[in-house]
């Protein structure tokens, strides 16, 4: 089911889609490049910073369950503006929280409305692109992780290097309201799957797990998100507690990674087009250990070389994520699209929220100063991710 949208209108959706999801991604990544500062001024350690990135993850796993048997029910473009209305809103309490617990409450707001925003993003693009043209789509979609790291992180830090660590928070919620307004403008409305006859919520569960290709699918996509979330939102602070690297430094990290993906991107999208999703997948995933593994270590080396392995982890490891999308949204048929990517959802979020408290409970930091066993999180995530590439071969493309 494809929106007959002329090639000039599908460029200008995609693009918005993408600064929507820019701005949610920002939202989300935010919080770890500001983990040093957020440890200090709560005086907290690695294991309570985890249940701060935790919280986002599983209540937008909830809300994902939630879209799961209702995403179908609903035009997907009304959907997607009411989800992201509420991030905006829920982001722009983050500004004001003065407390752990206050941030940590906001936190679980933003992460309830985030939850379902890529599930809706991908199912339109799943919706209004035929096969053959899906996996540039979604990586032009995805080149918003990209931007994130390239624009929006290192300009958040440079705002709480001068001002606070809240004002990232208000500066991304009001450049979002335009997003919002554009999105508003451009999105076509997606309806064309509300002809399916409705189930109630039980029995949408139930049609949903009758699929077995579903259940491979849902597998990939928690394996995928455990392996790379037990490594990502650490490598901020222990670059700064085991490197001497210093905040004003670490912006150059994302810039740098940030920028290359928006070369590999691309061609990592062209790839999962022309080759089979899992063989691509399966790759890439590959060449993701030789990064995780030396940036988990700690390493005394020069600047310029922690630059380098970060760079190769945001190009593989995000990397990933392309061919998984792409996978993820053949493996299901058009009516259990919304549903599929929803509770895909669901379990990416589950799976990050769980790496990230996993581990905090697996780090410790030192009265040095230094966080102690990143080395252990490095070699598990492999692991994870190697169970990962599996349970995607085992994933059969329907759409």
């Amino acid at each position: 089911m494809s929106l007959d949208l002329s090639p000039a209108r599908e460029r200008i959706m995609l693009f918005t889609l993408m600064a929507l999801q820019f701005i949610m991604i920002v939202d989300f990544m935010i919080m770890m490049p500001l983990s040093s500062l957020l440890m200090t001024a709560f005086n907290i350690q690695p294991a309570k910073f985890g249940v701060l990135v935790s919280s986002y993850s599983i209540a937008a796993g909830v809300s994902s369950l939630l879209a799961s048997s209702l995403g179908d029910r609903f035009d997907r473009r009304n959907a997607l503006l009411i989800a992201y209305a509420g991030l905006l809103i829920a982001t722009l309490a983050c500004a004001y929280a003065n407390t752990f617990e206050l941030l940590l409450v906001a936190r679980i707001i933003a992460g309830f409305f985030g939850g379902v925003l890529s599930s809706i993003v991908l199912a339109i693009v799943g919706d209004i692109f035929p096969p053959q043209k899906r996996g540039k789509a979604m990586g032009i979609v995805m080149l918003s992780f990209s931007l994130a790291a390239i624009a929006g992180v290192p300009l958040g830090l440079f705002i709480s290097n001068h001002y606070s660590w809240q004002t990232p928070f208000s500066f991304l919620a009001y450049a979002g309201v335009a997003v919002l307004i554009v999105a508003y403008k451009v999105i076509p409305s997606v309806r064309g799957h509300l002809n399916q006859p409705r189930v109630n919520f039980f029995q949408s569960y139930v049609e949903l797990f009758k699929v077995t290709n579903h259940w491979w699918a849902f597998a990939t996509s928690c394996l995928l998100m455990f392996g790379g979330f037990m490594v990502i939102p650490y490598i901020a602070p222990t670059l700064v507690a085991n490197t001497a690297m210093t905040d004003h430094e670490l912006p150059y990290i994302y810039l740098v990674g940030g920028a290359a993906t928006l070369i590999t991107r691309p061609w990592i999208g062209r790839m999962t087009d022309k080759h089979k999703h899992a063989k691509v997948f399966a790759l890439i995933t590959l060449l993701s250990f030789v990064p995780i593994i030396l940036v988990t270590q700690t390493l005394q080396t020069s600047f310029a070389l922690q630059l380098v392995f970060a760079t190769l982890f945001f190009v593989f490891v995000s990397g990933r994520f392309i061919p998984a999308s792409a996978l993820i949204t053949a493996s299901c048929e058009p009516r259990f699209r919304g549903r599929v990517m929803a509770f895909s959802s669901a379990v990416q979020n589950f799976g990050s929220g769980l790496a990230a408290l996993v581990a905090g409970a697996i780090m410790v930091k030192a009265p040095s100063g230094e966080i102690l066993h990143y080395d252990w999180v490095g070699y598990i995530a492999c692991a994870v991710s190697l169970v990962a590439v599996y349970a995607a071969t085992k994933v059969k493309a329907v759409s």
